[in-house]
């Protein structure tokens, strides 16, 4: 009886099993741009940890992912250091810990995206006030890039 009422469980657990891995690799390849335009320190911890998330659960192999950031959400990037010379910026989050995140999310094929008009109208030095953005970086408007990249097949979300 013990072994029979064993049996059972076993071919009522089998079916959970192979849907939790069905389940698991249900994710299809996704495009996604995240869109962060504040310069709120724990909202942008938030959507960091966000993307980490995505990647873990669909794979880094199944996801293109682009972080547009302009006008308040480049503080993103802005180095501590040039706080005080960028007068139009409230923050500057780009401390050991946030860069620590970016890195990662870099090395696991997560692009960010930089406006142009943010760069130029707070007139940011991308090079000694940013962390890590080079000229392959800009996009020419970040609202534009947005509207962009959702009509090429990306995904909106704001974090």
């Amino acid at each position: 009886m013990k072994k029979n009422l064993k049996i059972i469980l076993m071919l009522l657990l089998v079916p959970f099993a192979f849907s939790q891995a069905e389940e698991k690799n249900a994710y299809k390849k996704q495009k996604v741009v995240y869109h962060i335009n504040y310069d709120n320190k724990k909202q942008q911890k938030g959507a960091l940890g966000n993307i980490q998330n995505h990647i873990n659960a669909v794979g880094a192999d199944n996801l293109e992912v682009r972080v547009v950031l302009h006008g308040n959400g480049l503080s993103l990037l802005v180095l501590p250091e040039a706080l005080e010379k960028l007068t139009k910026f409230k923050s500057a989050n780009a401390d050991d810990n946030f860069t620590a995140r970016i890195d990662n999310l870099k090395n696991q094929g997560v692009a960010f995206d930089v406006c142009n008009n943010t760069v130029v109208g707070r007139k940011v030095n991308i090079d000694d006030d940013l962390y890590d953005v080079s000229e392959s970086n800009i996009v020419p408007s970040g609202v534009a890039e947005l509207v962009k990249l959702q009509s090429e097949g990306f995904a909106y979300i704001k974090p």
